[in-house]
């Protein structure tokens, strides 16, 4: 009976050092800081590394299709204004992290943070 018992707390203690040290190296993998891409119909637009930004600031991006404003400040990025009729990249505010983008379909354009923990 003891052997058993035994047996199964070893492996569990296996697998649970294995898990704890998988998840530690994948957290460490990504040493770099974080960087917002921002593309319009698929083509890259801009790159802006939110670490190094200082002081905030605004870019606005006019297409055809109609106009976007983007706010930068250390660490994050949004959409403060867009002329597009859901405005849902302005209610979305702002990210910081790389787990959903900023969309604005209307207007083609996507923002994502790289390089940042989840």
């Amino acid at each position: 009976m003891w052997r058993k018992t035994k047996f199964w707390i070893v492996l569990f203690s296996a697998l649970f050092i294995l898990g704890v040290g998988a998840f530690l190296l994948l957290r460490s993998g990504d040493t770099g800081g974080r960087t917002a891409r921002i593309t319009l119909d698929g083509e890259l637009y801009k790159e802006i590394d939110l670490d190094a930004v200082a002081l905030p600031y605004d870019i606005r991006i006019e297409t055809e299709l109609g106009y976007n404003i983007v706010h930068v400040e250390h660490g994050a990025i949004s959409v403060i204004e867009a002329d597009c009729p859901d405005q849902v990249c302005v209610r979305q505010g702002k990210i910081s992290g790389s787990l959903v983008p900023i969309a604005c379909i209307p207007h083609r354009l996507i923002i994502e943070v790289v390089g940042a923990e989840p």
